[in-house]
């Protein structure tokens, strides 16, 4: 009896051994699987705030390639988060980026709801802290991309969208309720189509080291719903740059602008400035108006197949029509730290704290973030 009780001791110990062992290959080893097999990676969801409360959940994200022995064809991503709060925040969201043999056609879907308290400080590119306004939003939106090459690294593409809000004020007779220029406040719904042109030449669609890409779309929102609501154009255009300083260091570049003009226009669809990917350290929705420009650059150093580091810089602004000036641009700068979970294709979990402007009589804007995927 001791002689069995020894033996299963001692193979459970060498299970247990060799278990860590597995795991500590999968996820910490520098060697890469050219096998090209498919990969998921879960993300869990964590934070406090005084008005969300504890907000919990479970992001994941599941990467494969249609044609593994195409060693050209990029990966097809799959992500989604599903998280609530103590507070009645809840948040589910769906995303896919598809691409098919031969990298022929170019899928982009996502699907989102969502019930969430935001700050609201009003439009403009010099709202003022003081302005905060607590509402709650509720939010549904749907959008599909279909792009089919038609040459050599050029996509040209059709686009179908939905979008569906809600708001409520929390603190009534805040500048939401005061300002006579804010319109739709009690949300609305826009149906949109457009067309879209790109050309890419990256290496890669989720760990660029050299390529450019550069990618416009035009979307209109007729008038579907009919009286006040919103009729008109949506238009966005996206460049990024990249370029191999050595084995480890890579330079990389972005810029976009997106603007939106027509009648009738909602504040909840004009163009903010600030999140996880564009002028990192603002607020989302900080500053918004009818149109945004911005720019980066980040300088990436992969230390090896598993981690790297990145520092960036850039500047940004929203702007009514007429009214771009050197002058208003805000900065945004800061640094972060990457882990490679899926070395082969490049995917990897981000942490970046970015650093905004200082504001006269505000304390630095500022922002830490935990993500999927690069900024760019």
């Amino acid at each position: 009896m001791k002689k069995i009780s020894l033996c299963t001791i001692l193979f459970l110990i060498a299970a247990n051994v060799f278990g860590q062992k597995k795991l500590i290959e999968r996820y910490l080893s520098n060697k890469t699987d050219s096998s090209r097999k498919a990969s998921f990676m879960p993300v869990p969801v964590f934070r406090y705030s005084q008005e969300v409360g504890i907000e919990f959940g479970l992001g994941a994200l599941f990467s494969t390639y249609l044609d593994r022995a195409d060693l050209t064809n990029r990966s097809s991503n799959f992500s989604t988060v599903l998280s609530v709060s103590t507070k009645g925040q809840y948040n589910v969201s769906f995303k896919s980026d598809i691409w098919t043999k031969k990298n022929a056609y170019h899928y982009i879907g996502e699907a989102r709801f969502k019930r969430m308290p935001f700050d609201f400080f009003g439009i403009g590119n010099n709202t003022a802290e003081a302005d905060k306004d607590r509402l709650v939003q509720g939010s549904v939106k749907l959008s599909l991309e279909a792009e089919k090459m038609l040459a050599t690294h050029a996509y040209s593409g059709i686009s179908l969208g939905f979008e569906s809000y809600n708001f409520k004020d929390n603190v009534v007779g805040g500048i939401f309720t005061t300002d006579q220029s804010i319109i739709h406040k009690a949300g609305g719904s826009v149906i949109y189509a457009g067309i879209s042109q790109s050309y890419d030449t990256r290496n890669s669609n989720n760990y660029t080291t050299k390529g450019f890409m550069g990618r416009i779309t035009y979307q209109y929102a007729p008038d579907f719903y009919g009286g006040e609501n919103f009729t008109g154009s949506l238009i966005k255009a996206n460049v990024r740059n990249f370029w191999p300083l050595s084995r480890k260091f890579v330079l990389g570049a972005n810029a976009l602008f997106h603007s939106i003009q027509g009648k009738n226009t909602p504040f909840y669809l004009l163009p903010q400035l600030g999140n996880d990917e564009m002028m990192r350290g603002y607020y989302t929705g900080r500053f918004r108006d009818r149109n945004l420009l911005a720019g980066q650059a980040e300088l990436r150093y992969r230390y090896n197949n598993r981690f790297g580091v990145v520092a960036f810089a850039g500047g940004g602004q929203v702007f009514a029509n007429g009214d771009l000036a050197v002058k208003n641009f805000k900065p945004s700068y800061g640094a972060g730290g990457r882990y490679f979970f899926d070395p082969e294709k490049g995917l990897s979990v981000r942490v970046d704290y970015g650093v905004g402007e200082k504001r006269a009589n505000e304390k630095r804007q500022s922002g830490f973030y935990i993500s999927l995927a690069e900024a760019f």
